[in-house]
């Protein structure tokens, strides 16, 4: 199986103001398809060629090939990190299964709040994230491209904190990208459609 870069969901300018065209174009046109060529290129031999990108992450991770787990799993990572957004995202209205699992956790805002933090705390490049992990919810940072999967958990929603995912936006404040993100841009359906 060749990688291949997928569409953006929506064009270069929706996610404005708080990610900007010129974000876009860099993080997915050169940072993404970087990924996908190098994933290609280091599939070859592995021994994993022909499975699913789910079980290349696991794989990859187990026995501790950097290369693959760094370039397809932040293949995986961005191919749902596009669709966790969306123009007119964000606010406090969930799904009913997804709100059953927050309320769980402590609800909404402390939710919110463990996340961003986790955002903030991953020390230089990573994801913060809500995974699954036996039927409960958990909030999670991976350095990397490393993500859940390759931690026995189930992604279902991932936000980016590498440089290239705010920089030319926010420049040094993660803090502030974090919390517009989740306030502003998160598909929710999409999660809810993660969970499946």
């Amino acid at each position: 199986m060749t990688f291949k870069l997928p569409d953006l969901p929506y064009a270069y300018g929706a996610l404005q103001p708080y990610m900007s065209a010129e974000t876009l174009q860099f993080h997915h046109d050169k940072h993404h398809q970087a990924y996908v060529d190098n994933g290609n290129k280091l599939i070859v031999g592995s021994g994993l060629e022909g499975k699913s990108i789910e079980d290349i992450c696991k794989a990859a991770f187990a026995g501790k090939n950097a290369g693959l787990v760094n370039n397809i799993g932040q293949h995986y990572n961005h191919i749902h990190f596009w669709r966790w957004m969306k123009s007119g995202g964000g606010g406090n209205k969930l799904p009913g299964t997804l709100q059953k699992l927050v309320d769980d956790i402590g609800g909404f805002d402390k939710v919110r709040a463990d996340f961003i933090n986790a955002g903030v705390t991953q020390f230089g490049s990573g994801w913060c994230w809500l995974a699954l992990r036996d039927g409960k919810l958990e909030v999670m940072k991976t350095p990397n491209g490393e993500n859940p999967l390759m931690h026995g958990a189930k992604p279902i929603l991932g936000c980016d904190v590498w440089e290239h995912s705010y920089y030319i936006d926010y420049r040094n404040a993660r803090p502030k990208y974090l919390e517009a993100w989740f306030d502003n841009l998160v598909n929710w359906e999409y999660v809810e459609e993660m969970m499946g």
